[in-house]
């Protein structure tokens, strides 16, 4: 059976999820821990100046996340860069003498912050009650990632695969048919979900698996014309026809 939008020639067996922005709120973590711990580096600020900040910190527009799983920069290094350019931004600056402080100060504030998504609990309650195997891929470490999901509640994924897992990050095709392997499908037979257009959505399907565009925000993108959902919740109405296993 095949479905509207999903390139798959049969049941959908299986599903993988990122992680980031799909199944964790890691938007709000990131923006509430930044605002927190980083008054002292930049000038008094509208509200319009720290949605300017975050936006920095967020979409990383030069960047620096993917020099980190380029190996070019570490994970904290890719963190401090993206502060000193948000902070400089709105005219202010992370000094070297703070950079250790900061980075542990944001660190423990956005695990404090760490949240599932309310539309992920009635998800994988479908999954395991229709009994479909799933799991996560992610384009950051098993160990921290782990911990992640962990901390946001969602224990019972117990299938992860990272970027060393399989030494290649998303779009690569290795780590989605690395998830597929673990949860003992072929990868057309696996569905993925995620947030990105290009990493997740787009990549998987070049891949090889069924993709579901997770787009919370309604943007409208004519690079995609497969399925898309709006939030998890409407997952279960996609595969509502999928066969018991």
């Amino acid at each position: 059976m095949s479905f509207p939008g999903l390139a798959s020639e049969r049941p959908i067996r299986a599903v993988l999820f990122d992680i980031d922005d799909t199944l964790v709120d890691l938007r709000s973590a990131m923006e509430i821990a930044v605002r927190q711990v980083s008054t002292a580096f930049v000038p008094e600020l509208s509200e319009e100046a720290w949605e300017q900040v975050h936006w920095e910190f967020r979409v990383d527009p030069t960047g620096l996340y993917q020099a980190f799983l380029n190996g070019e920069l570490s994970f904290v290094e890719q963190r401090i860069a993206r502060a000193r350019r948000a902070f400089a931004a709105v005219g202010g600056a992370l000094p070297e003498e703070h950079v250790a402080t900061w980075n542990n100060a944001y660190e423990l504030e956005a695990k404090r912050r760490w949240a599932a998504y309310p539309d992920v609990a009635a998800a994988l309650d479908f999954l395991e009650a229709r009994r479909i195997p799933y799991g996560a891929v992610s384009n950051n470490v098993v160990d921290y990632q782990r911990n992640k999901l962990d901390l946001s509640g969602l224990q019972r994924i117990s299938v992860l695969v990272g970027t060393d897992t399989v030494g290649v990050p998303k779009p690569d095709p290795a780590i989605f048919h690395e998830g597929a392997r673990q949860l003992g499908f072929e990868p057309r037979e696996t569905l993925y979900v995620g947030d990105n257009l290009l990493i997740d959505a787009i990549g998987a399907s070049e891949a090889g698996l069924p993709a579901v565009w997770l787009n919370r925000e309604g943007v409208a993108d004519d690079r995609w014309s497969g399925a898309q959902i709006s939030g998890l919740d409407r997952l279960a109405g996609l595969l509502e026809d999928v066969p018991s296993l």
